[in-house]
């Protein structure tokens, strides 16, 4: 293993037990249940000691201790079913803190694909739940229940507390020996499951592309390939895991078999105390359950340390922070002052020095070439990038002060392709305010002029569309999306392209809710289109290399 790969390990295993600590108030319930399980079973073998005594032909037990036994089993089964209640509690809160965490810092563009961003949320953290619901319960009842038995052997037959200290101590010793081929292995099947979920959302997002170029069956060919491979990975984690579980087997039949033989053979019918001899042997099983589970949870360890390793340095960067809005401001003034912007050092910067500002209520076009810079300015005002230089403000103060999510409550945003969700179209409607009324989709509706083809279909603003607007034409889809800002309501209105790939009739029909949507606020909207650029009022900043080349009014 190289360098590299064991300080990421080291990594991965320091930020287990920091989230550990962090979530150990869940675990505490768990733990007390399997201790609980665990002095119940303890008893319940004394007591089936007892009545084999009996049929033996020696002193013990009778039918109340049969009954009691019975007692015991059911109430054993039920504490054991709400430990698995409390363990899954643990998992889902442990795997809801990460999801949140990840998915407000993959909202960061850092050039990841949309596939490997959806394996991390789903992918990686799913392989974590293992490890908070199971394995560190298994670690503290590994200790605390082996110690309670070896403890109550101990008042019965010193020797066979011996023998269980000895194999206990031998079990770690058998799961770190077969655990440094699991966990290596188990971290290269977290990376090939990665490149392959992330391959099979690409590629199937880009599904109509591959059938009109004829190359579907090629990238189909290719997902077998990588998921092939995914099977050999898999089997190698299963076989390691088959050796490790046998180690442990091996070590419980050693056990059982010595203390069988010295309470059977070697002191045969003269046994002082049968009853505690059959309770010495009935404990092995007890003693080793728990640590049973040890091994099972530690093989979903392993698998999470595999998890880890990519989701600790995306966890361990600092949240994003920043100030919080008091109120939202019914109008907003923009201004960005010598503001430089770089995705790729090795590539000129996608703003250079770009200075240029919006007066509250004031519409901006941004023009220029493919390139200069306007999606990048787009992305500022929403907080998805931070500039390198210069100053953004907004109503006169630092922008970059806010929380990016603080950004982006001031503003609706337009993009040059609606995304719709499978639903209604009422619905993705309302995707843009929580707790919307369904006066108020449907007044933001009209606005975006939806209604004038949704009152033609059955269903109306009920009627389902498919995921991605399917359904829906280009220009439906586009005013759904601009009846969203319609219903957001912020005092800054960004649009990118809200008419590209338009025919003309649509267009205008668009560029008319735009007209509506932007009068009263502050817009900033990046565009080719010439049926913009006679919208009423404010400003055309044409933009070349990052910069701001020349600044007239709209119309001119």
């Amino acid at each position: 293993m190289s360098k590299a790969r064991a300080k990421e390990g080291t990594a991965a295993r320091g930020w287990l037990i920091r989230e550990a600590r962090a979530l150990r108030g869940r675990a505490l319930l768990p733990i007390a249940l399997g201790l609980a399980q665990t002095a119940l079973a303890v008893a319940q073998a004394f007591l089936v000691a007892r009545l084999l005594a009996t049929l033996l032909g020696f002193a013990g037990g009778g039918w109340g201790d049969l009954a009691l036994a019975a007692a015991f089993a059911l109430i054993s089964a039920w504490l054991g079913t709400a430990q698995d209640r409390a363990q899954v509690a643990a998992g889902e809160a442990a795997r809801a803190k990460l999801r949140q965490a990840a998915f407000a810092r993959l909202l960061r563009p850092d050039g990841r694909p949309v596939g490997e961003k959806a394996s991390i949320l789903v992918d990686r953290i799913e392989a974590l739940d293992g490890f908070f619901a199971r394995w560190v319960p298994a670690v503290a009842l590994a200790i605390l229940s082996p110690a309670l038995i070896i403890g109550v052997a101990a008042m019965a037959d010193w020797v066979s507390a011996l023998v269980l200290l000895v194999m206990g101590l031998l079990v770690p010793v058998a799961m770190a020996l077969t655990g440094i081929g699991a966990a290596l292995e188990s971290r290269r099947q977290m990376e090939v499951l990665g490149r392959l979920s992330g391959r099979f959302v690409d590629r199937l997002r880009g599904l109509s592309t591959l059938v009109q170029f004829n190359r579907a069956g090629d990238e189909a060919r290719a997902l077998g390939a990588a998921a092939e491979e995914f099977r050999a990975r898999t089997m190698k984690v299963l076989r390691v895991a088959f050796i490790s579980t046998a180690a442990l087997e091996l070590l419980a039949a050693g056990a059982l078999a010595y203390l069988a033989w010295r309470h059977g053979t070697l002191l045969g019918a003269a046994h002082p105390n049968p009853t505690l001899a059959l309770f010495c042997i009935l404990l092995v099983p007890v003693f080793f359950a728990p640590l049973r589970s040890f091994s099972q949870a530690y093989h979903e360890a392993l698998s999470a340390r595999g998890a880890a390793a990519e989701l600790a340095p995306l966890l361990a960067a600092p949240a994003d922070e920043g100030l919080l809005l008091e109120e939202v401001p019914p109008r907003v003034a923009v201004a960005l002052t010598e503001v430089r912007l770089t995705y790729d050092p090795s590539r000129p910067p996608a703003l250079d020095g770009l200075t240029f500002a919006a007066a509250p209520g004031e519409t901006v076009l941004l023009v220029g070439p493919s390139g200069a810079g306007k999606s990048s300015v787009l992305k500022l005002l929403m907080g998805f990038a931070r500039p390198d230089a210069g100053r953004l403000a907004i109503n006169g103060q630092d922008a970059t002060r806010l929380k990016p999510s603080e950004l982006r409550r001031l503003s609706s945003y337009v993009g040059q392709r609606a995304h719709l969700f499978a639903g209604t179209i009422s619905e993705n409607i309302a995707l843009a305010r929580e707790g919307a009324t369904a006066e108020q989709v449907r007044r933001a509706a009209e606005a975006a002029r939806v209604t004038a083809f949704t009152d033609a279909l059955p269903d109306g603003l009920e009627t389902r569309v498919g995921e991605g607007g399917y359904g829906l034409s280009g220009g439906q889809a586009q005013r759904v999306a601009l009846a969203r800002a319609f219903l957001r309501d912020a005092p800054l209105v960004l649009l990118d392209e809200p008419t590209a790939s338009l025919d003309p009739g649509t267009e205008a029909e668009v560029t008319d809710a735009i007209a509506r949507l932007c009068t009263g606020r502050t817009a900033i909207i990046a565009t080719h289109s010439k049926a913009l650029r006679g919208l009423p009022g404010g400003r055309v900043v044409e933009i070349a290399g990052g910069r701001a080349v020349a600044m007239r009014a709209v119309g001119n």
